[in-house]
């Protein structure tokens, strides 16, 4: 499965999503559009773990709590070795151990593999642990042979590691795996990758072990310019990791913190070269509209599963990110709110065409009496 060059992170996540639910390689939980997708086969692709030397050698491994790296987890446990799994969404802290009741059964570790057993059979790590990661294990919606990794798009992997560094339980040789199915795999542009983004260094599918040898740096730390105020209220161990690199004499402004430099966002990855929101460059195709209307745009025809944070990340990825937002989801619809009619009018020719999951989003500009 190959990419064309000038999609977006975004296209290339839609467009794997499709394609293994419309070929049926997806596998519970389903639909797999918004997920780290469980895929058939992730068990055998899981199976090459063991025979890594990387994981010979290591005696604590981080595992993603995902399904596809259900198999993955159970053969850490297997190996007696130590298994740490990131709490979800990071809401109680960073990593859970797993701890398996004594004598467990192969069965009773499987059990623990779970994400109910994960739940059943943890204590948690504190950010005083001294912990030292030797393999860290990560799922993809998308990778390349070069190492280089796409995710969901919530950044929840790349902060892991990042607060990983930060807390001295990972170094810049610690290898990293993910392991997807053979669709997964695909050429990734290098324009799309940034330097908060994760690499991996070994890549496990139901066929193949790829050692992908990238030179490419990894995180060194947590990047403040790039988390949000609203993730950092909802991540209350990050709040306790910003206080002490505060305290260490870091730089820990945040991307929409006051007095942040926040940069401009990024070029347009589409297939057609479009002008950005708010530009005075190109006439839009509907520039010809009604001046009298407001400066809205009615984004409707949503996946009744779509989440706020899913279109914001796709109205960054277009540069047609709003000043606010209003989400109207009984409605399957979100308005997302710009400086004037001319910016609106540039954010709606911009977002036409954009599809979320299965659904072709309608795109119209908003009246004033509605909005």
């Amino acid at each position: 499965m190959e990419t064309q060059e000038g999609v977006s992170k975004q296209s290339i996540r839609e467009r794997i999503w499709d394609y293994m639910e419309s070929h049926d390689i997806a596998d519970f939980p389903r639909p797999v559009h918004h997920r780290i997708p469980n895929f058939k086969g992730a068990a055998q692709a899981a199976g090459h773990l063991p025979h890594l030397q990387a994981f010979r050698v290591a005696r604590t491994i981080k595992v993603n709590p995902d399904t596809p790296q259900r198999n993955a987890r159970f053969l850490v446990l297997e190996s007696k070795k130590t298994l740490l799994v990131p709490t979800p969404r990071l809401r109680t802290g960073l990593f859970n151990k797993i701890t398996p009741p004594p004598g467990a059964t192969r069965d009773i570790l499987r059990k623990c593999a779970t994400s109910q057993g994960v739940r059943n059979f943890s204590v948690p790590v504190g950010l005083d642990s001294s912990v030292l990661v030797d393999l860290v294990v990560v799922g993809s919606v998308a990778v390349s042979e070069k190492g280089w990794r796409i995710g969901k798009g919530e950044g929840y992997a790349d902060l892991e590691y990042a607060m990983m560094v930060s807390m001295g339980a990972v170094h810049k040789g610690t290898p990293v795996v993910t392991i997807v199915h053979d669709c997964q795999v695909v050429d990734i542009p290098e324009a799309l990758v940034e330097d908060h983004d994760l690499t991996v260094d070994y890549i496990l599918t139901p066929t193949r072990v790829i050692t992908t040898g990238c030179a490419r740096p990894k995180p060194t730390g947590i990047m403040w310019s790039k988390v949000s105020c609203e993730m950092l209220t909802k991540i209350p161990v990050l709040r306790n990791l910003r206080e002490r690199e505060k305290q260490a004499g870091k730089d820990v402004t945040l991307r929409d913190e006051p007095g942040s430099q926040q940069p401009a966002p990024g070029p347009i990855r589409r297939p057609q070269d479009r002008p950005q929101a708010g530009s005075r460059g190109s006439r839009s195709p509907l520039q010809g509209a009604d001046t009298q209307l407001a400066a809205t745009v009615c984004v409707g025809n949503l996946p009744f599963n779509t989440r706020v944070r899913e279109l914001k990340r796709a109205l960054q990825e277009l540069g047609a990110v709003p000043l606010r937002l209003t989400w109207q989801g009984p409605q399957h619809r979100a308005v997302p709110h710009y400086t004037d009619s001319a910016a609106a009018q540039q954010a709606a020719s911009l977002l036409q065409g954009l599809r979320l999951g299965a659904n072709a989003l309608r795109v119209s500009l908003g009246q004033q009496r509605d909005m």
